[in-house]
Order: C-alpha cells, then sequence, then structure tokens
C-alpha cells in the first residue's frame, strides 16, 4: 500500500553533462503527469513518461528536470568572412584618401556583424538516455517514499475496519431483539387501547411477523460482514488499491444507510450512525492512497 503523496530525486552525470529530476506527487483521483524541462529535452519527454507510468499509478505529479552542461566544445566561435572583406575593403578604400589603415583582427573582430557566437547542438540521445536513468532513479526515491506513508496510512485504516467489524457485530447482536421489543410495546399498546377486551393473538401475530420481515437486516449484515473481510484482504495488497477502496467504501455505505432505513430502535439507530460516522474517517483516509 502506497500514499498518493511523496517526492523523489534523481540525479544522472555522464560525459560532462548532469541531469537532476524532482517528482513531487499529490492527490488525484486518476495519474496526472506534468513534465516541466528545457527545450533540449522536447524529444525525452515520451521516455521520461514511460517511466514514471511503470512506477506511478494515481496521483498529480509534476515533474522537474533540470540540466547542467559542462563540456568544453558546447560553444562555437564563427567567422562571417564576407563581413570581413567587406570592412577590409572599407579600410583600403579611406587609406587611398589619406586616412590611416590601422585595422588589426582584435579591432575587426569587435566589429558588429563578424562574430557570431552559437551553441553546438547537443546528442539528443545521451540527453534521452540521461533523462531515462535520472527519472528512474527519481521514480524509485518516491515510490520509498510513498510506501513509508502508506504504512503509517494503513495502520490508520486497519484501525478503521476494526471500529466498523466491531459495530457491525454490536448491531448483528441488537438485531433480533428489535422484533421482540417491538412485540412487547405494541402489545402493551394494545392492552392499553382495548382495556378488558381480549386480544387477537392470530392479526397480533401477523402484525409482528410483517414488522419483522420488513425490518430484517440479515442480508445487509451479511453483506457488511463480506465487505469489511474484503478491506481487511485489500490492505495486504501491494499496488494500486486506492481505487478499489473507493468502490468498497461505497458499498459499505450503502449497506449502512440500509441498515438505517429499516431500524426502528433507538439502540440500533446510534449503531448506524457510529457506523457512518466511522466509515466517514475510513473514507478521508482512502483518498490519500494510491
Amino acid at each position: 500500500m502506497r500514499s498518493m503523496t511523496g517526492f523523489g530525486r534523481g540525479i544522472c552525470e555522464a560525459e560532462n553533462r548532469k541531469v537532476v529530476v524532482e517528482i513531487k506527487t499529490v492527490n488525484h483521483k486518476q495519474l496526472d503527469l506534468s513534465i516541466k524541462a528545457p527545450r533540449a529535452f522536447a524529444s525525452s519527454e515520451d521516455a521520461v513518461r514511460k517511466v514514471c507510468k511503470k512506477n506511478i499509478f494515481r496521483g498529480h505529479a509534476d515533474v522537474y528536470l533540470t540540466y547542467v552542461d559542462n563540456r568544453e566544445d558546447k560553444t562555437v566561435v564563427k567567422i562571417d568572412d564576407s563581413v570581413v572583406k567587406a570592412y577590409k575593403d572599407a579600410a583600403a578604400s579611406l587609406e587611398k584618401i589619406g586616412i590611416k589603415n590601422d585595422l588589426t583582427a582584435s579591432s575587426v573582430m569587435r566589429l558588429p556583424d563578424v562574430i557570431t557566437v552559437e551553441n553546438t547542438e547537443d546528442d539528443e540521445k545521451v540527453l534521452a538516455l540521461l533523462a531515462e536513468k535520472a527519472t528512474s532513479e527519481a521514480c524509485k526515491n518516491l515510490v520509498k517514499m510513498r510506501k513509508k506513508e502508506g504504512a503509517a496510512l494503513k495502520k490508520e485504516l486497519v484501525f478503521r475496519l476494526n471500529n466498523l467489524q466491531g459495530i457491525v457485530s454490536d448491531i448483528e447482536e441488537r438485531a433480533p431483539l428489535v422484533a421482540e421489543n417491538y412485540a412487547e410495546r405494541l402489545k402493551a399498546k394494545l392492552s392499553e387501547a382495548l382495556q378488558n377486551v381480549a386480544v387477537d393473538e392470530s392479526k397480533f401475530l401477523t402484525e409482528v411477523a410483517c414488522f419483522v420481515d420488513k425490518s430484517n437486516i440479515d442480508e445487509e449484515i451479511t453483506r457488511l460482514k463480506t465487505h469489511l473481510k474484503h478491506g481487511f484482504d485489500l490492505m495486504e495488497e501491494e499496488n494500486e488499491v486506492g481505487k478499489k477502496l473507493d468502490f468498497l467504501v461505497q458499498e459499505i455505505n450503502r449497506e449502512i444507510n440500509t441498515t438505517g432505513s429499516k431500524s426502528n430502535d433507538i439502540v440500533l439507530t446510534q449503531k448506524v450512525l457510529a457506523a457512518k460516522n466511522e466509515l466517514e474517517k475510513f473514507r478521508e483516509q482512502v483518498q490519500n492512497i494510491e
């Protein structure tokens, strides 16, 4: 089990180049990747994205890539011969009318448009390899942090499931008493209303039977116990379980609501409210699971 929040950093250096990849993730229903990298790594983005998708299954991830180029030959100085010749010819023309020609190499280099400094094109394959390796390391460190946080979340989730299991057991224990209490209350009301008139036992039993049928929650309890067991099983899975837990929460909530709608007992209603409160705390933590 892994949390959706985390941070990972990876560095790869080779051939006087250094690539640093930092990944920060937060909660999100689906995988959402945002990659920010220098223009030189435009062709490397697919490789970075593939590595991220192999390691991150859910959450919003900001991927930052920085590049340090320490190559000695990364810049090239170019001289425009045609421009130099034009300056030389102009100086020669001035010399003919009595103006001293003092052109030197250093003075020519300072003249406009003579020299241009350009960065040499980088090797895209080398950059892609560096980016991929740095991203792999960043993902490894990210997953390590996510697992650590996931372990803490697991303890909280197991605690909440245990509480829910206890409440469901209380509901199961209370359920048979509801019909008995209803029968006693109904009989007391009828006796008070009819006073000395005898109660029709068959109609009385029919009324109690109808109540029992309408308020029976045996199926809901069985399904709740099954869902909770499935929840404990999901806690042991390693990879993406967040979506499964989201769905499980919906199923448990449906059964709890149905149980509450059938409740005609104050104690049972209180137990249902306690279960809903515990489930909400469980759901809040599930939102952090990948």
